[in-house]
């Protein structure tokens, strides 16, 4: 290894073995439970909650530790009722032909279609970005590298930490998402990556029955 500045190990947590196994199936459990919504109440959840999340997907490993991501959270009604406007502009060209038949076909079990009342009901709507260029502090302006990795890993620290908390998400995609920019006021070489609903369930809230379909452990992995 090459020699470079360090420290010696930090916060370092080791287990006797039963107590390992049963933390790892303990957050199985926890995670098993979380379940994408797509009604949301308006009530308010807490600005710290959301803040402790975002501050659990920074810590997220990344290509060089340049961690190349952004998370603009919008909260005002006027930002949401505009995303809500320019997303639903971008859904109907999608669900209208866009997409394509096979595609439109994977999403019927969804019941999903060109109508996002959430982003204006929820109380929050984190935007992600991945940043082309940057690095570990402010100013820098260097090559960032594995930036779909690194925000992708990033994003599945934040849904978790939500979900922990209590707060129910949904991952939206509309493509494209370059007006998210403009709203944000995120520069032209960041790339919007996904916009993430966070609030709790509305009184009623359903989940698809396709959504409850998960593959099983000998269907995603396998030890060599």
């Amino acid at each position: 290894m090459k020699e470079h500045d360090s420290i010696p190990l930090p916060d370092r947590m080791d287990y006797p073995h039963p107590e390992m196994i049963e933390r790892a199936e303990a957050f199985y459990e926890e995670m098993r439970k979380r379940h994408t919504v797509r009604e949301f109440s308006d009530r308010p959840v807490p600005r710290e909650v959301i803040e402790y999340a975002v501050k659990a997907a920074g810590t997220a490993p990344s290509g060089a530790n340049h961690q190349p991501w952004y998370f603009s959270i919008i909260g005002s009604a006027e930002l949401k009722k505009e995303l809500r406007e320019r997303a639903e502009a971008e859904e109907r060209t999608f669900y209208s032909g866009k997409a394509g038949e096979e595609w439109l076909d994977a999403l019927t079990p969804l019941g999903t279609d060109d109508q996002k009342p959430y982003l204006e009901t929820a109380p929050w709507i984190i935007a992600i970005f991945g940043q082309r260029k940057g690095g570990i502090r402010k100013g820098i302006e260097r090559q960032n590298y594995y930036v779909p990795e690194s925000v992708g890993i990033a994003m599945g620290f934040l849904i978790s930490a939500l979900h922990h908390s209590g707060v129910a998400t949904l991952t939206h995609t509309p493509k494209p998402m370059t007006f998210l920019n403009d709203m944000c006021g995120r520069p032209a070489s960041e790339k919007p990556y996904l916009l993430l609903v966070c609030g709790y369930p509305a009184d009623g809230a359903t989940v698809p029955v396709h959504a409850k379909v998960k593959k099983p452990f000998e269907e995603i992995a396998d030890y060599r």
